[in-house]
């Protein structure tokens, strides 16, 4: 956006990415919500409509999207506040306060919506995964209070803490299936061999791109790039 000279084109192209970082984290979710219902069958024998479009999947979206709202929110606020901009700090901070809010009631409502149509992963939830979700309720109220009196670097880490506190949750709950109760984790490992390859494989990528990418992430904290 910002190599585009046209203010039109400014326009459409700050559409396009906002369109996009609404429509990504929506289907993200809504196929993380459809997996978690039960509803996506092995060998893709499942119904193409319904496995995305239930109750459970349009939460995982609107989930999705509130999330990810709230922690571009977060993060945009340590930046405004590294700048020394105080009216954009303060507008990012509303939208975090305003996000984090609308992802707790959306989760809230969320109990009663996998309560009505995934019983197996409400019941899992309220049992095996309580005390993530107790941990994520905690960071998450936390942060939204941090936010107002400021702090960013100790909000980005709890905020950051309580949506991976949800995952988490929800992996715990799921285990040990892989796809509703029809297929586990075992079932669908592959074998030990390519097992060990992808292990490798990712502990030389993480070695190799790993100081890259905190370089990259310091530099810019620090407004090296500019």
């Amino acid at each position: 956006r910002k190599a585009l000279v046209r203010t039109s084109e400014q326009r459409v192209a700050g559409a396009v990415f906002a369109a996009s970082s609404v429509v990504t984290p929506f289907f993200l979710g809504a196929v993380a919500g459809g997996i978690a219902s039960g509803r996506v069958p092995t060998g893709g024998y499942g119904d193409a409509l319904s496995s995305w479009t239930n109750p459970t999947s349009m939460l995982g979206g609107i989930l999705a999207v509130s999330v990810c709202a709230y922690l571009a929110a977060v993060f945009l606020t340590g930046q405004s506040v590294r700048r020394g901009d105080t009216e954009l700090e303060q507008g990012f901070r509303r939208r975090a306060l305003a996000a984090g809010v609308a992802s707790g009631l959306v989760a809230l409502a969320g109990v009663f919506i996998l309560h009505d149509d995934s019983p197996r992963l409400f019941h899992q939830l309220s049992r095996v995964g309580l005390p993530l979700l107790i941990i994520s309720a905690v960071c998450g109220v936390a942060a939204l209070l941090l936010l107002r009196s400021g702090r960013p670097p100790l909000v980005r880490t709890l905020a950051a803490a309580a949506i991976a506190c949800v995952v988490a949750g929800w992996g715990v709950a799921q285990y040990p299936y892989l796809l509703g109760t029809h297929l586990t984790i075992d079932q669908a490992a592959s074998p030990s061999a390519t097992q060990w390859v992808l292990i490798a494989v990712s502990c030389v990528a993480a070695v190799l791109i790993a100081p890259s990418l905190l370089l990259l992430y310091t530099l810019s904290l620090r407004r090296k790039l500019e």
